[in-house]
């Protein structure tokens, strides 16, 4: 029997701030936003294949083990996984505060 596949499902925010991220790097070097844009799309797109490789997210509070975190070049990428799906929640440059969850 085959596996079923997971999918990656963009919040609102999620792609709200990365347009934000990408449009501000393009100002400052388009060289650097495509890497940026690259590192994280390469990263969320391998994410079905392993959900939960990722470390629980620390700022969730009451964290049911399926809210993770990674960090691409300065950037946290917060997101919900199951085993239907993924959803990314937001991406944020490491130099913010957090949100309080």
């Amino acid at each position: 029997m085959a596996k079923k596949k997971i999918t990656n499902i963009w919040s609102k925010d999620a792609d709200t701030h990365f347009a934000e991220i990408l449009e501000f790097l393009f100002l400052e070097s388009p060289a650097a936003a495509a890497i940026v844009a690259n590192g994280i799309l390469s990263t969320i797109e391998k994410l079905p294949d392993y959900p939960f490789s990722h470390p629980v997210d620390r700022f969730r509070k009451n964290n049911s083990k399926n809210f993770r975190a990674c960090i691409v070049y300065c950037y946290r990428i917060s997101y919900f996984a199951n085993y239907n799906s993924i959803i990314i929640l937001r991406i944020r440059h490491t130099s913010r505060e957090p949100l309080k969850l």
